[in-house]
């Protein structure tokens, strides 16, 4: 090897040539185990409980990029192996493919290998590779420690061409490294709630409650689960938006600034690791499971011609829609408190006007006030009152 080798490289491929392994014969790394003891044993490992949180952060970032992912388990056998098909086939070329081993002592330098070797990330670039029919390919890996023991438990890979070869390509392994191993540590604690995973088609979404935001999964399911202010704004904007938000939408609508990529994958991923894998789809982003809420209830109520003035006292009361400040949440809300006053003022029921006039949101509200004063016949005892909160209003605002 030339001296501009990096020394990661050049010790690597010392090793191999000590362990006798052929540069120029295609790799060969049979699996010891029957696809039924694979099956099992892949299932079983722990790095396969972070394979949706993995799938959530980068398959978007690989599709259509000729790019595949891989997690190993800490001998270098690929468990997984994912990406495009035609990436696939073409990684099975050089026989990467699930079920075969990518360590150091049986391939050669390469980057799953290696950071299996060395307890680093590392990128392994082309002709940095030992193995000849391997060196069209680059990769870039990083080890996945047990967060209980230190100890490594896998590897996650990405290999591709030259977009593998780029330095972000490292980065963004790292990143999810990093993600992973604090879900590692999370599920270590949340594994053994098996209602998390109910399976049930169906769920309910509770966001109205002072400070309270709840999902319960399943017809008649007990008790429920507690959501972050932003696991509620998530699923709310995915029920209004049933046809699916990808990722850059729904980081507009999360904030004013926007939300980085990163941490809405990290978010949707945190989800489906609390109410299961099966809730929430990729490209786009979209529910899988049918799901109720009370916001949906408001809606339903306003559209069918219900009682208003419950409505009126559940918009006044708090809540997701007053507490958020995510741009998507206030937009619904905007609409709701809109669709709300057209009905109150079109209607022109006196006991409705006096619910909205007397509400947070409609106690500056000029246009109710008079037709609550249009609406009260000839000497009643409140047309005082409007009268008097009219002008208020009128000297107020300079109407």
């Amino acid at each position: 090897m030339p001296e501009t080798v990096r020394s990661v490289v050049r010790d690597s491929w010392a090793r191999s040539l000590e362990r006798g392994i052929d540069p120029g014969a295609g790799v060969d790394s049979s699996l010891a185990m029957t696809d039924e003891e694979f099956a099992r044993y892949r299932e079983a490992h722990p790095i396969t409980a972070v394979r949706p949180v993995v799938q959530s952060l980068m398959l978007d970032d690989i599709a259509d990029s000729g790019v595949v992912l891989a997690l190993t388990d800490n001998v270098g056998r690929l468990l997984w192996v994912e990406g495009e098909s035609s990436a696939r086939d073409r990684a099975s070329h050089i026989n990467f493919v699930e079920g075969s081993v990518w360590s150091e002592e049986v391939v050669g330098t390469n980057a799953p290998g290696l950071a299996l070797a060395t307890g680093k990330s590392v990128q392994v670039v082309g002709p940095e590779h030992f193995s000849s029919p391997v060196q069209e390919w680059s990769c870039a890996a990083a080890p996945v420690h047990d967060p209980a023991t230190g100890h490594v438990i896998g590897v996650i890979d990405v290999t591709g061409g030259r977009e593998v070869a780029a330095p972000f390509a490292l980065a963004a392994v790292r990143s999810v490294v990093a993600v992973v191993e604090r879900e590692l540590k999370a599920r270590a604690v949340d594994l053994s709630q098996s209602s998390t995973f109910d399976t049930g088609s169906r769920a309910r979404l509770t966001v109205l409650a002072d400070n309270s935001y709840r999902w319960q999964r399943g017809v008649g399911a007990p008790g429920g689960r507690a959501l972050s202010r932003r696991h509620a704004e998530i699923l709310l904007l995915l029920q209004h938006y049933p046809e699916g938000l990808n990722t850059e939408q729904l980081a507009l609508m999360l904030a004013d600034d926007g939300v980085d990529p990163v941490t809405v994958r990290a978010e949707i991923s945190r989800l489906r690791r609390d109410l299961g894998t099966d809730v929430i789809e990729s490209r786009p982003y979209r529910l899988t499971v049918e799901l109720s809420s009370d916001v949906g209830d408001l809606r339903n109520q306003i559209a069918n011609h219900g009682d208003l003035v419950p409505v009126i006292e559940a918009i006044g009361r708090g809540g997701l829609l007053v507490e958020s400040n995510a741009p998507g949440i206030t937009e619904i809300f905007e609409e709701i408190r809109e669709d709300v006053r057209s009905r109150v003022i079109a209607e022109g029921q006196v006991p409705v006007l006096r619910a909205w006039t007397s509400s947070v949101h409609g106690r500056d509200d000029l246009v109710a006030w008079r037709r609550l004063e249009h609406r009260l016949p000839v000497g009643h005892p409140d047309r005082a009152l409007v009268g008097g909160r009219i002008r208020l209003l009128d000297r107020r605002y300079g109407v």
